[in-house]
This record gives C-alpha cells, sequence and structure tokens, in this order.
C-alpha cells in the first residue's frame, strides 16, 4: 500500500484527503499545514461547496494527529519541508499542494527529508514532467522522483484540445479559462499577497482578468501543440464551475465543407471516461462536483470558413476543483 503525505492543506488539499479516505490502495499517514489544525479539522469536516465530510474530525494535540473518524493522521505545523520526518514515517509520496514548493529546486525539500516522489498539484517548470492522467502518463519512468499534475485549467484544455486536435488538427488557437474565483484574492478592496493589481479587488464583485500559462502549458502535456497555444483568464464571482472558450485556426481533410453540426457530431465521438460532451443548455452550478476533466459543450460551437481551414470557437465546461483532484487522485495511484 502507497503511503503518503498531504502537505498544504488549502482547498485543494482537502479535496485531496476526503477521495484519499476511500482509496485502499492508499494510506494517508501525515499532513503539513501552517495553519492552525483546530481550524484544518474544522474545514475538512464542514464545505459551503461541498458539504459535511460525514465523519468526526478532531485534532488531538497532545499525540499531534488529526482524528477523522477513527483513523489517526500525524499532524504538522512545519514551515520548512526538509525538516518533516517523512523518513521516520515511511513516506513514499508527498502530495505538495502548499502552492510554496512548485519547482523541481523547491520540492527536492521533501526528497531531502525522506519521500521517495513528490506530486505537485501545480504547474512546476519545464524541468518537470507534467502529466494529465490518460493523456500522457506513459512518459513517466521510474526516476522521475518529482511530478507536476499540471494546473486545473490545463487539466480542463488538454483533453479538450487533444479531441479538436484528433478530428481537425489546430495551426493556432487562443483558449480564455473563465475561471471561479481563488482563495488568492480578495474579499474586498486590499492590497493582494503578491501585488497582483486586478486580483486586489473585490472578488465577488467585479469581473477580473489576469494572466494564466495554462494554454501553453498544454504543449508539455501534448507536444504536438507545442507553440500552437496561448490563452489568459478571467476571474468570475462563482465558487465553482468554470468554462475554458477556445478560438482556434483548424485545417479540416473531410467531405465537403466544415461546420458546427458537423464538428460538434466529430467532437462528439471523441467522448470519454475524462471528456464528457453535452448538448443541453447548462450553466456553471450545473457543473459543479464533475469529476471529468472538461465536458464539451455543443450549444456554444461557431465555424466560420477561410481561405485556407477554418476559424472555430468551442468551448467546455470544467470544475476547477473535483475536476481537478479527479484526475490528480487518479495519477498519485499510478506513480
Amino acid at each position: 500500500m502507497k503511503r503518503v503525505a498531504v502537505n498544504g492543506m488549502g482547498r485543494i488539499g482537502r479535496l485531496v484527503v476526503r477521495s484519499l479516505l476511500g482509496c485502499e490502495d492508499v494510506e494517508l499517514v501525515a499532513v503539513n499545514d501552517i495553519a492552525s489544525m483546530e481550524t484544518i479539522a474544522y474545514l475538512l469536516a464542514h464545505s459551503t461547496e461541498y458539504g459535511a465530510l460525514g465523519t468526526s474530525v478532531s485534532f488531538d494535540e497532545n499525540a499531534s494527529v488529526l482524528m477523522i473518524g477513527d483513523k489517526a493522521v500525524k499532524a504538522f505545523r512545519e514551515a520548512d519541508a526538509s525538516a518533516l520526518p517523512w523518513s521516520e514515517l515511511g513516506v513514499d509520496l508527498v502530495l505538495e499542494c502548499s502552492g510554496a514548493y512548485c519547482s523541481r529546486a523547491k520540492a527536492q525539500a521533501h526528497i531531502d527529508a525522506g519521500a521517495n516522489k513528490v506530486l505537485i498539484s501545480a504547474a512546476a517548470g519545464s524541468d518537470v514532467p507534467t502529466i494529465v492522467y490518460g493523456i500522457n502518463e506513459s512518459i513517466l519512468t521510474d526516476s522521475d522522483d518529482i511530478v507536476s499534475a499540471a494546473s486545473c485549467s490545463t487539466v480542463g484544455l488538454a483533453p479538450f484540445a487533444k479531441a479538436l486536435n484528433d478530428v481537425a488538427p489546430i495551426q493556432q488557437g487562443i483558449a480564455t479559462t473563465i475561471h471561479a474565483l481563488t482563495p488568492s484574492q480578495m474579499t474586498l478592496d486590499d492590497a493582494q499577497s503578491k501585488g497582483n493589481l486586478r486580483r486586489s479587488r473585490t472578488a465577488s464583485e467585479n469581473i477580473i482578468p489576469t494572466t494564466a500559462a495554462f494554454a501553453k502549458a498544454v504543449g508539455l502535456v501534448l507536444p504536438e501543440l507545442q507553440g500552437k497555444l496561448s490563452g489568459y483568464a478571467i476571474r468570475i464571482p462563482v465558487t465553482r464551475g468554470s468554462l475554458i472558450t477556445l478560438y482556434a485556426v483548424i485545417s479540416y481533410g473531410g467531405e465537403g465543407s466544415l461546420d458546427a453540426e458537423e464538428l460538434n457530431e466529430l467532437m462528439h465521438g471523441q467522448e470519454s471516461w475524462m471528456f464528457g460532451y453535452t448538448d443541453e443548455e447548462l450553466v456553471s452550478s450545473d457543473i459543479a462536483g464533475t469529476d471529468l476533466y472538461s465536458i464539451f459543450d455543443a450549444t456554444q460551437t461557431k465555424v466560420s470558413p477561410l481561405d485556407d481551414g477554418y476559424l472555430v470557437e468551442v468551448a467546455a465546461w470544467f470544475d476547477n476543483e473535483t475536476s481537478y483532484v479527479s484526475q490528480f487522485v487518479k495519477l498519485l495511484r499510478s506513480l
């Protein structure tokens, strides 16, 4: 059985813990966060978006143990990952969900502390394998001790872009992730921790454009799209449910001309366990909680002929938390 520890008990870390509680092949042995463990216990037990955990959660300060039902999980408040007792606990894999160790150099701290491998829940640079499970995990070797599970928007875009590229090769594309708000934004106008001006504005009252590297990162997952995609993000005042729109110039080698109906039919044929398809007129709350990486929305497809190829507008929904954690857990179980 794989022994894992979670570093960072924020929104993704807590959802990962919830998902691991039912895994028979993974044992959660420890968590670490600089926040109060009493607060972590409370937030794990209760969620505005996901409801109650359904089992008791408490923190035993004397034993430094988080009790989740009848399961005891060691709990630490250590700011320096290299000082964590991963060797003593026999940790096979650290799930790095803090946002503080998102590079090979930084994640090495977990290896130095005795962990065998690290899986980062964020983009981590070109010197770390970036994996979306179900698409490119076959590139991993036993020597890959630090792995990135990409970002939530990259996970949403990767199967979407792959499906389109498989039926009508993408020449160039620009993607926009219309993204639910995140903890990096401000509740009210105030200085944001990283100095981002727009994210310093009230999250619940504004549509907020911001930078994002999710589209370029797809090239790390799908080399055939390297350099062909770019994009940006727009944060909107909802807590769950996000949408990716992709404008792309495509080639099409089928018989006759391509229209929206034909493209939708081709995309429907790409439906899989990770990539869904809908022709319903859905809204963001309808997507909340999905474990699909993304869901193609046929109602938004537009096709315009060009002199050489076609300009298309296509869209796919994803849950920026549950869609991501779905692939993250599948990936960690495979490592």
